[in-house]
C-alpha cells in the first residue's frame, strides 16, 4: 500500500467525484482507465449486442458533443 500527497482542493475534488460506495482507491482506479480500456469494453459489449451497442454509444458522444458545443456559445 502507498500514501499519496495531494493537496486540500484535490481531495475536496476527488471526494466530489466518488460515489457513496467507493473507496478512494476505486475512485483513482477508475479515474485512471485509459480511453482504450473503454473502447475494449465497448467493442466487447457491442459483441453481445449485434453491433447496436456501439452505434448507440457513438450517437450519444456526438449529442453529448453538440450539447456541450450549444452551452459553450452561450
Amino acid at each position: 500500500m502507498s500514501t499519496i500527497r495531494v493537496t486540500d482542493e484535490v481531495k475536496e475534488r476527488l471526494r466530489d467525484l466518488k460515489r457513496n460506495d467507493e473507496s478512494f482507491n476505486d475512485l483513482l482506479n477508475r479515474l485512471s482507465r485509459s480511453e482504450k480500456d473503454v473502447e475494449s469494453i465497448a467493442d466487447s459489449l457491442s459483441e453481445l449486442d449485434n453491433g447496436n451497442m456501439k452505434e448507440r454509444m457513438d450517437e450519444a458522444h456526438e449529442d453529448l458533443n453538440e450539447s456541450l458545443e450549444k452551452r459553450i456559445d452561450r
